[in-house]
């Protein structure tokens, strides 16, 4: 059996990658050995932090080296087993790599998770219903702490993670306002996602909007692109309020030359008596499941709405990981890769 993929050809350079920087190939698969299994890919998964997997390694693995298979995350059936935990038929997520057949051994570098809901599509497994949807789950609920009453400003809102935070609040009777790029990122935010109001930060003043809102303040800052936007937030904190610091989109390009933003408003941390973390998504692996089940049972509801923008091909990724860049992406990006 023949198996398509990309691996790295050239380091990126730019804010965008390019599709020379990814060579198409075509290998045989070998025959599976006793503990191993085959994974058809079904659908793949792309974040702002892979561009860097390219680059260095992001910190938190080895830089890829030239001829290695692009890294990511995945959702796709088992179609042939040597191991008995992982069964045909079985659905699972995990590091699948840019490729349309992976081969397992379950081990804990492929960060594997069965897909154990039925009630809504397995593309949710990389959205909603997988890292993207549980960082919007324990960043608003756990990080920050959300109480009932409380007035959530979300960055990003139209990203895959920011798409869920604005219903996750209102099923916890919070108001949500998020800030996107355009007027039908807006519309949408507030006429699917689940936001009490929207700002199109492009055209708007932002700090006159927020003051319009919540005239009191905020009590949660879901903060996904850092920068100017993220220092005009920390003028608009209520007492006590948290800071989720989720992503830094904005920043990612200044900080490989050293021009990244430097906030001036960060003493409102302290004169606010406020909170402002960070937080790494696989320190609540334990609760994973708990937070699938609940989640997929609001979606049977209709009390959490989710918005997803799909590609279809290998030959997409390159693009698909631009959108985030771009911000073309509306809602959780991710890429088909077989029926």
């Amino acid at each position: 059996m023949k198996n398509k993929r990309l691996v790295l050809a050239a380091r990126p350079t730019g804010l965008l990658i390019k599709n020379t920087d990814f060579k198409m190939e075509e290998v045989e698969l070998p025959a599976l050995k006793d503990g191993e299994f085959l994974i058809k890919v079904l659908y793949l998964s792309v974040a702002p932090v892979m561009k860097f997997y390219m680059q260095d390694g992001a910190g938190i693995e080895a830089p890829l080296q030239f001829g290695d298979t692009m890294r990511g995350r995945g959702v796709g059936k088992v179609i042939e087993s040597k191991n008995a935990d992982f069964q045909v038929g079985d659905i699972v997520q995990g590091k699948c790599g840019w490729q349309e057949y992976v081969i397992c051994d379950g081990s804990p570098y492929y960060m594997l998770y069965k897909i154990k809901q039925r009630k809504v599509p397995y593309s949710t497994a990389l959205g909603v219903l997988g890292m993207t949807g549980f960082t919007s789950y324990f960043g608003l609920y756990h990080i920050g702490e959300l109480r009932a009453g409380d007035n959530v400003l979300v960055s990003a809102a139209t990203g895959g993670v920011g798409s869920n935070v604005g219903s996750l609040a209102k099923i916890k009777n919070s108001k949500a306002v998020g800030l996107a790029s355009t007027d039908e990122k807006c519309e949408l935010l507030t006429k699917k996602l689940g936001y009490y109001g929207a700002i199109n930060y492009k055209k708007e003043n932002i700090s006159e909007r927020i003051d319009h809102f919540f005239p009191e303040g905020i009590n949660v800052y879901f903060d996904n692109v850092g920068g100017e936007i993220l220092d005009i937030a920390l003028t608009k904190l209520k007492k006590y309020a948290r800071v989720v610091i989720c992503g830094r989109i904005s920043q990612y390009e200044n900080s490989l030359h050293d021009s990244a933003y430097s906030l001036k408003n960060w003493n409102m941390i302290g004169a606010t008596r406020s909170k402002m973390q960070g937080f790494f998504i696989y320190d609540f692996e334990e609760l994973f499941g708990k937070a699938e089940a609940e989640m997929a049972q609001w979606i049977q509801e209709g009390k959490l709405t989710y918005q997803e923008d799909i590609l279809e091909g290998l030959h997409q990724m390159p693009t698909a990981l631009n959108r985030l860049f771009e911000r073309k992406n509306i809602g959780k990006q991710l890429v088909q890769i077989s029926n």
